[in-house]
């Protein structure tokens, strides 16, 4: 089994994405029920892609992702660190194209995007605040980002219940369902570790965006954040 620690060694991540590739959709939806169909949808509203933009879906994993952004005639690249995500896209037929790259140092000219998108990867980096300055860099003036990342609920009841579900529920389902039950304790963790809303968008405008701005999706359990290149 493998899976990585907080302290978010890169290959680490990189090794335990690989082990959860073959697997990693389906365990996805059954582990929320199938909201993260739901959270794509709203993610591809927030970030608002047109034709003959230039998107970068960042932490794509197996690309379903960026196949939902692509949907409005956007030209959207899936990348990510995860080779063994990528060739399980690849496999399942997803025709965006894709690259591997690694979100602290990506391989992309400077304003070479007019969008920029990450979903629940952005905590996996051992720096995030250094992740979000490198989409700046690589977005136009401008430009948007939009984040969609796991959070605190709102409702102090409901946090509760979910919190019980992270920590002893999910890694159990996880057992059933996924290829790497131990990756998921970690992703239990991960989120747990998380900085809510405010402190996130705190940590955006510090990596140099402005206009930032949140909203909740299922209670809090995931927000999307937005933002502005200047």
């Amino acid at each position: 089994m493998s899976r990585a620690s907080l302290d978010k060694d890169p290959r680490d991540v990189a090794r335990m994405f690989d082990a959860v590739a073959r697997r990693y959709d389906l365990t996805n939806t059954l582990l929320s029920g199938g909201q993260d169909k739901l959270w794509r949808m709203a993610t591809r509203r927030a970030l608002a892609p047109r034709a003959g933009e230039k998107i970068l879906d960042l932490a794509a994993g197996t690309g379903v992702s960026t196949v939902e952004l692509a949907r409005d005639g956007a030209w959207c690249l899936a990348a990510d660190f995860s080779l063994g995500m990528l060739r399980s896209g690849r496999h399942a037929g997803r025709d965006v194209p894709m690259a591997a790259a690694d979100a602290l140092h990506l391989p992309f000219a400077d304003a070479s995007f007019d969008a920029v998108t990450i979903s629940f990867g952005l905590r996996n980096l051992v720096d995030p605040v250094a992740g979000l300055a490198e989409m700046a860099r690589v977005t136009r003036p401008g430009g948007r980002l939009v984040v969609c990342e796991f959070s605190t609920p709102t409702f102090a009841p409901f946090a509760a219940v979910y919190h019980n579900y992270l920590m002893r529920a999910l890694p159990a389902i996880a057992t059933r369902v996924s290829s790497n039950p131990e990756a998921y304790v970690y992703l239990a963790e991960s989120i747990r570790a998380w900085p809510d809303q405010p402190g996130l968008a705190a940590k955006i405008a510090e990596a140099g965006w402005g206009e930032v701005a949140w909203r909740n999706l299922t209670g809090g359990v995931v927000a999307l954040h937005r933002a502005v290149k200047p």
